[in-house]
C-alpha cells in the first residue's frame, strides 16, 4: 500500500489515510500487522512520529512529525485548540441545520476499533475515568428520504453533516452524534446495526462514513497558514454522489474527477 501524501516540507507530512489503517500499534488490535506509521517511514525511508491519530474507521488528514522536537511543537498546537479540523459524516435522521454539542466525555482506553461487526451497539471494553469537556459544532448539508423501511418506520433519512470539534476528545464525534440521536453510518459502536447493514447491502458502503476532510493551522515553523484538504473518496465518494449530495460539498472537497 502506497499513502497518499497531501504535503510535504522538512517539519512535517500529511498524507490521506484510508479507512481500516490504524496510525500505530494497538493492544487491542494486536493481530494487525499494518499501520500508518510504518507504511509512511517505508514509504519515505526516514522515521516520522504522529502527532495525532485518527480512528481505524476513520479516513482523511493524518500528520505526522519528522523528529521529536517537531512532533512536540505540532502536539502543542493541537492541545492549544489551534488546530481547526472539519469532518464530513453521514448521520441517522435529519438533525438541525447547525448546532453545537456541548457534551462531556468520560476518558476511554488507549485501544483503537476492531473491524466492524455491523449490529453491535453497545459501549464495551471501554476504561471510564472522569468527564472532560467537549465540544462538537456541526452544519447539516444535505438530507434525503428513503423509500426503505428500517425498524418500524415505513422510509429512512440520513444526512450529510460537517463537523467540527472544538476539543479532542476520544471518539468525539461518533459519540457526540450517538448523543443528540443521530449516530455516524458505519459505526459499529455507537451506531445503529440495522441502518448500517441496510446501506451496505442496497449502497455498497462498507465502512464508518467519516472522513477528515480539511485541516488549518499556523505552521509552528514558518509562520505561515497551512490549509490541507483530501476530499471524498471510495465508498464515501460514491454514496455521496448517489445520494445527489455533490453539490452541497465545496467544490475543493470534490473527489478529483477522471477523464473519459
Amino acid at each position: 500500500m502506497r499513502l497518499t501524501i497531501l504535503h510535504q516540507d522538512e517539519h512535517l507530512v500529511a498524507i490521506d489515510k484510508p479507512p481500516g489503517l490504524l496510525t500505530h500499534r494497538s493492544f487491542l488490535d494486536f493481530h494487525e500487522t499494518r499501520f500508518a506509521v510504518q507504511l509512511l517511514r517505508d514509504q519515505l525511508g526516514r522515521k516520522v512520529w504522529p502527532v495525532h491519530r485518527l480512528d481505524k474507521g476513520t479516513s482523511g488528514i493524518l500528520l505526522f512529525a519528522f523528529s521529536p522536537e517537531d512532533c512536540r511543537a505540532l502536539g502543542e498546537a493541537f492541545a492549544r485548540q489551534d488546530v481547526e479540523k472539519t469532518y464530513l459524516a453521514v448521520v441517522r435522521g435529519h438533525p438541525e441545520e447547525s448546532g453545537e454539542i456541548d457534551h462531556p466525555l468520560s476518558r476511554q482506553d488507549d485501544g483503537d476499533d476492531g473491524p466492524p461487526e455491523l449490529g453491535r451497539n453497545a459501549e464495551h471494553g471501554q476504561a471510564a475515568s472522569a468527564s472532560q469537556d467537549a465540544v462538537t459544532r456541526y452544519r447539516r448539508l444535505a438530507a434525503i428520504e428513503l423509500p426503505i423501511a428500517v425498524d418500524r418506520y415505513p422510509t429512512s433519512r440520513y444526512a450529510l453533516v460537517a463537523l467540527a470539534p472544538l476539543t479532542g476528545r476520544r471518539h468525539q464525534l461518533r459519540r457526540h452524534m450517538k448523543h443528540i440521536a443521530h449516530p455516524i453510518i458505519g459505526d459499529s459502536r455507537y451506531g445503529k446495526g440495522r441502518h448500517n447493514r441496510m446501506i451496505q447491502e442496497h449502497f455498497g458502503a462498507h465502512r464508518l462514513l467519516l472522513h477528515c476532510v480539511e485541516t488549518r493551522f499556523i505552521h509552528p515553523f514558518s509562520g505561515h497558514p497551512l490549509v490541507l484538504r483530501a476530499p471524498l473518496s471510495g465508498d464515501f465518494a460514491a454514496l455521496v454522489a448517489r445520494w445527489g449530495w455533490n453539490d452541497a460539498l465545496p467544490e475543493a472537497w470534490h473527489p478529483p474527477r477522471t477523464e473519459g
